[in-house]
C-alpha cells in the first residue's frame, strides 16, 4: 500500500462515530472514501463534502449491510466511481444491551443481522473484488474478552467475527491481502454512551489504566495503521485498542 493516492476504501456505517472518523482519517492519508450509511444521508453528504472540500475524493453510498444485495450494490457504485475497491472497513453494526434471559427474538435477529451477516456480506465481497495488495479491517469488541453482563449477544456476533477474521486471512493466500480485526474498548460515541448513566461512563473510563474512553480519533489511528504501509506485516490478528482494559 505505498501509492495510497490511487487506493480505494469502503468504511461502513461511516456516516457518525467511528466510522466517519476512519473515513475522514483515511481521506486525510491519500485515500479514496466511500463513505457507506444506512439512513442518515445527511451526515454522509455531509462528510463527503467535508472530505473534497479539504482536496479529497468521496462519494457517500447507501446500502444497508445486511442486506446482500444491497453490499454489492455499494461495491458496484465504488467500482464505477473510482474504478476499484483496495479497502474494506467493516464498521457498521448496532449494540443492543439485555441480560440473555431478557433478551428477545428481536433483540438477537436483528444484531446477528446487522453485526454478524452483515460483516459476513461485506467480507464476502471483498473476497471476490478487493483488489490484489488490499487490505480488510473487520470490528469486533474487547467485550469479546472483558465478557461484562448485558453484552452476551452483542459480543457473540463479535466473537464470530474474529473467527471469520482469522479464517478469511488464510483463504485470501497469494493475493496479498491482509484481513485483521480491530477490538476497540469503550469508546465515546453515541452507540456507546446511549441509556448510561454518567456514574456508569465514568465506572468503565476507569477500567483501563489510562483512565479515559478512547475517542473514535484513537480507533481511525489504528485503522489507518492496519490499511497503511506499516501494517502490512500484521495479518489475522485481533487488535484490541482500549487503554490496556484486560
Amino acid at each position: 500500500m505505498t501509492d495510497k493516492t490511487s487506493k480505494v476504501a469502503i468504511v461502513t456505517g461511516a456516516s457518525r462515530g467511528i466510522g466517519a472518523a476512519v473515513a475522514e482519517r483515511l481521506a486525510t492519508d491519500g485515500f479514496t472514501v466511500v463513505i457507506n450509511y444506512s439512513a442518515n444521508a445527511k451526515s454522509a453528504e455531509t462528510l463527503a463534502r467535508k472530505i473534497e472540500g479539504k482536496g479529497g475524493r468521496a462519494l457517500a453510498v447507501k446500502a444497508d449491510v445486511a442486506d446482500a444485495g444491497a453490499v454489492r450494490g455499494m461495491f458496484d457504485a465504488a467500482q464505477a466511481a473510482f474504478g476499484g475497491v483496495d479497502v474494506l472497513v467493516n464498521n457498521a453494526g448496532i449494540m443492543t444491551l439485555a441480560r440473555i434471559a431478557d433478551s428477545d427474538d428481536a433483540l438477537f435477529d436483528r444484531q446477528i443481522a446487522v453485526n454478524l451477516k452483515g460483516s459476513f456480506n461485506a467480507m464476502r465481497e471483498a473476497g471476490k473484488r478487493l483488489r490484489d495488495g488490499g487490505r480488510i479491517v473487520n470490528f469486533s469488541t474487547s467485550v469479546v474478552g472483558t465478557k461484562l453482563e448485558t453484552y452476551g449477544v452483542y459480543a457473540a456476533t463479535k466473537s464470530a467475527i474474529e473467527t471469520m477474521t482469522a479464517i478469511l486471512s488464510k483463504e485470501m493466500r497469494g493475493r496479498n491481502i491482509t484481513v485483521n480485526a480491530l477490538a476497540p474498548g469503550p469508546t465515546s460515541t453515541d452507540l456507546f454512551l446511549e441509556g448510561k448513566s454518567p456514574e456508569l461512563v465514568e465506572r468503565m473510563a476507569k477500567m483501563n489504566p489510562l483512565e479515559r474512553l478512547g475517542t473514535p480519533e484513537d480507533i481511525a489511528a489504528v485503522v489507518a495503521f492496519l490499511v497503511g504501509p506499516d501494517g502490512g506485516w500484521v495479518n489475522g490478528q485481533v487488535l484490541r485498542a482500549n487503554g490496556g482494559m484486560v
